[in-house]
């Protein structure tokens, strides 16, 4: 069983070179970096996992791409992954190549996880088009697929236009990363299968890993994709191995689990090292 580890909130309070290269060498698949760039103070938006408003701790990310640049100089196996990185808010001709370094120095060994974003506010304040977040991101998936497989990449679109550039480094897994979407949009797996390689779900159950499973094999019937190359990576999970192995089971490739907050490097080195032992 594949097994990753999540960063807890707050982010920045341990250095990722610690955490990476820990769990590395404990046997953990891979790391995860999520982003939340500028949390308003004021917000109507509900959290979604409450319904209620905003925990604290949810200003407090660390920038992902830096950090996952920092695991990866001191370990060589793990894969770095991104749960989420937000699309609507980022510049897909920089992130394209943001993400390209970072597969590069690292050996091919990203994993592209994305999403659209649910903070309203957050998303206007990058001057994003919330209601139409998805078409966006769709647009911003297409500029950075070319960027990262063509010499000259050119685009004409409703929110990005460009004249043809070059755009370097190039990745090194061809013909990129493998992108993954997260979230439970009702569109979510007809967007994967489309657009995408994987899906990087949270809450959820077996039940609806099966479920998944068996649609997806249809979609990519009609679209012509081989199912066995869209992976499902379940995210923020307790490190039960029983209920890990109910995921797997029921059609996961791999799952994530979700650490707790801790104040030092040695707190975070021994709980990973339970967690370890609970789960690998």
């Amino acid at each position: 069983m594949k097994v990753g580890t999540s960063v807890p909130l707050p982010a920045y309070t341990i250095d990722p070179a610690f955490t990476a290269k820990k769990a590395e060498e404990l046997g953990f698949d891979s790391i995860w970096y999520a982003e939340h760039p500028a949390v308003p103070v004021h917000s109507e938006s509900p959290f979604p996992a409450t319904g209620g408003e905003i925990p604290w701790t949810y200003s407090h990310f660390t920038e992902p791409y830096i950090a996952l640049a920092r695991a990866s100089a001191v370990t060589s196996t793990i894969k770095l992954g991104t749960g989420i990185t937000l699309v609507p808010e980022r510049h897909p001709l920089l992130l394209a190549k943001e993400v390209a370094a970072l597969d590069l120095y690292s050996g091919g060994r990203f994993q592209f996880g994305i999403g659209t974003g649910w903070l309203k506010e957050e998303t206007e304040i990058f001057g994003g088009d919330f209601p139409r977040r998805w078409t966006r991101t769709r647009e911003a998936l297409d500029v950075m697929k070319l960027c990262w497989t063509e010499e000259e990449a050119e685009y004409h679109g409703k929110y990005f236009d460009f004249p043809p550039v070059r755009s370097f480094p190039k990745p090194t897994q061809k013909p990129y990363p493998p992108i993954l979407i997260g979230g439970m949009a009702p569109n979510v797996l007809k967007r994967i299968v489309a657009h995408a390689d994987g899906w990087l779900p949270n809450r959820v159950s077996p039940q609806d890993i099966e479920n998944s499973r068996k649609e997806l094999e249809t979609l990519c019937a009609d679209a012509g994709r081989d199912p066995a190359s869209i992976q499902i990576v379940i995210y923020g999970q307790e490190a039960n191995r029983a209920h890990l192995q109910s995921l797997v089971d029921a059609g996961a490739d791999s799952v994530v689990v979700r650490p707790e907050w801790v104040e030092t490097e040695a707190e975070m080195g021994a709980q990973l090292e339970r967690m370890a032992e609970a789960v690998l």
